[in-house]
């Protein structure tokens, strides 16, 4: 079984379903990273920030034990400006290198640009005579981003829950390494906030911790 995870930017995939990543690692999948924007210095950023956030990204997917990570070659916050062509191409490159079974992909609600950019791209990606190895596509939440969605018809609404208990003090670790993400509480990437979304999915699901999804495509 074969899982990946795609990100507009490196923290989402830890956000968004770390705890699931740690599970299936555990359970023996093989779990691969896609990353569609990259910082550089060209793009305003200065060299220590651009090595600091590669130093990131490689201790993340040692953490993680990534078979995989495919970076892209496209500036943060610039998505929406990318032809969507040149993103499906990206994805559609790893997905026939990886050949995954369950994909996790960001929600198409969320306030980033980036984010909606990076949904309808791996959209084009899950077709079913183009890629019959997908058979589960899931669309996860990112704190600072799902909850501060405003469009009305595009409320998340989760239908699949995982139990990730004995797995969340490890997601707080990883999270821990993206040490300009985090924030103090109130802040919504704060250590504080994400263990209280993952106590109220747990609550839903009976459980300590979960990470929620909504489940938009599954083959039997």
């Amino acid at each position: 079984m074969c899982v990946i995870v795609i990100s507009p930017h490196p923290d989402d995939e830890t956000l968004g379903c770390g705890g699931t990543l740690l599970r299936h690692k555990a359970e023996g999948k093989e779990i691969h990273w896609v990353i569609m924007t990259k910082i550089s210095e060209e793009s305003g950023y200065t060299a220590q920030e651009v090595k600091s956030r590669n130093a990131e990204i490689r201790n993340v997917s040692n953490e993680y034990g990534f078979s995989s990570v495919n970076i892209a070659d496209f500036d943060t916050t610039t998505l929406d400006y990318v032809p969507k062509n040149k993103l499906i191409q990206f994805i559609s490159k790893v997905f026939y290198e990886v050949q995954p079974n369950i994909v996790y992909m960001p929600f198409l609600g969320d306030a980033h640009s980036d984010h909606l950019a990076v949904f309808e791209a791996v959209s084009s990606c899950t077709k079913s005579f183009r890629y019959p190895f997908i058979k589960k596509v899931r669309a996860y939440e990112v704190l600072s981003e799902t909850e501060f969605g405003i469009y009305p018809d595009r409320t998340f609404k989760p239908n699949l829950w995982i139990d990730i208990g004995i797995y969340f003090e490890k997601k707080i670790e990883i999270m821990k390494i993206y040490e300009n993400e985090m924030g103090s509480h109130p802040f919504p990437r704060s250590e504080e906030a994400i263990k209280a979304l993952a106590t109220i999915r747990g609550i839903v699901a009976g459980v300590e911790s979960a990470e929620s999804f909504m489940s938009l495509k599954e083959i039997l």
